[in-house]
């Protein structure tokens, strides 16, 4: 008997790879396209061989007709392939129109995520969930980092592990994972989302910008420039998130040394972070950055941390290194930033944060949509 094609081979190979030890709880989030599909069932080979717990679960978002029905068909499908499987339907805010931090890509992103999470913690408290993000995600990534003027964090794409998520699929292509589903016979469907003319758009009407960016971008990057352009970018990925690794560590212990803990706040003040203005000053630009834009992240609600790019770190970096006496820095989320003598105080509105915008998992601010 035939043995798996190379691809099939390269997959399953891929999810052995995570090493994850014998009784391991894996969760595969699976929309029914051809990347998670073709998850599902590698690690429905894989699972039992190495003794892993493995289940799928289909997060349905609700914003087409139709929906409910193509995500009872991915979790049949994953049932045929030997996993127990459940749907989870959510509402995106907005309904997809552009409503929310990030707009309808963002706001999707967001209640998935707290969906899975949610089936994670259901299924095992350690549990952790594959997903099917594929290295021509990755490319995508790059580029929307370097369309929003990102700094290297949101350069270096999505990380293999995030938390309790892994991305086994980063070193296959697309066409990897649409043949993989072609050589097993999985009856993968086709997400209309992902489409130009996708019934979901953008506030002012365009298509959404991965979706721009697959079908228009990215074609032509590779006429222009090769097909070794996804690839490069992939790489490149990599070694900034190495950079950024390193940086980031830095910076959290530049922040450590330059919170005053002992800071009293008056009784019903907002929260806030009171940093001493000296110890930022000397430190080097990049470190400071990051010690910076983890102050703010800390004090801003998970579901609308993707909102932040280099520009509002470097609104608050001014009030540390090129202060003349200006205003308050306003920040997504309602926070700000202000200046008070030595001290530069971050801080969220009150009333304005988390009561409103309510919580969530956090996510990937680099992270790709589904299928």
């Amino acid at each position: 008997m035939a043995g798996p094609t190379a691809r099939v081979a390269a997959a399953r190979n891929a999810v052995a790879d995570l090493r994850l030890p014998a009784g391991a709880h894996v969760l595969v989030a699976c929309s029914g396209g051809p990347d998670s599909l073709a998850l599902a069932a590698t690690l429905a080979h894989v699972a039992p061989r190495l003794g892993w717990l493995a289940r799928a679960v289909v997060v349905d978002h609700s914003l087409r007709p139709g929906s409910a029905a193509d995500a009872a068909a991915a979790a049949s499908a994953c049932r045929d392939l030997g996993l127990e499987a459940e749907v989870r339907t959510v509402r995106v805010p907005g309904e997809g129109t552009g409503a929310g931090f990030g707009g309808p890509e963002a706001a999707a992103r967001d209640v998935r995520y707290a969906a899975l999470d949610a089936a994670a913690r259901a299924f095992a408290p350690d549990a952790v969930v594959l997903l099917g993000h594929t290295m021509d995600d990755q490319a995508e990534s790059v580029l929307l980092g370097l369309a929003r003027g990102s700094g290297s964090r949101s350069l270096a794409g999505m990380a293999p592990v995030s938390g309790r998520y892994r991305r086994p699929f980063l070193t296959l292509r697309r066409a990897d994972t649409l043949g993989i589903c072609t050589d097993l016979s999985l009856p993968h469907q086709t997400d209309p989302s992902n489409a130009l003319d996708g019934h979901c758009t953008r506030a002012d009407g365009g298509p959404l910008l991965r979706a721009a960016l697959r079908h228009t971008v990215m074609p032509r990057l590779e006429e222009v420039l090769g097909a070794g352009v996804v690839p490069a970018l992939a790489r490149t990925a990599d070694q900034l998130r190495r950079d950024a690794d390193h940086l980031d560590a830095e910076g959290a212990a530049l922040l450590a040394a330059a919170t005053l803990a002992g800071w009293a706040l008056p009784a019903g003040d907002a929260p806030q972070v009171v940093l001493d203005v000296g110890t930022l000053a000397a430190a080097h630009p990049a470190v400071r950055s990051r010690a910076l834009r983890q102050a703010i992240l800390g004090q801003a609600d998970p579901g609308v941390r993707g909102s932040y790019s280099a520009r509002h770190v470097d609104a608050v970096d001014r009030l540390v290194s090129g202060y003349r006496g200006q205003g308050t820095a306003d920040l997504p989320g309602f926070l700000t930033a202000r200046r008070d003598g030595a001290r530069l105080v971050i801080t969220r509105r009150s009333g304005s944060g988390r009561e409103r915008h309510g919580g969530g998992p956090q996510r990937d601010p680099a992270d790709g949509g589904a299928d």
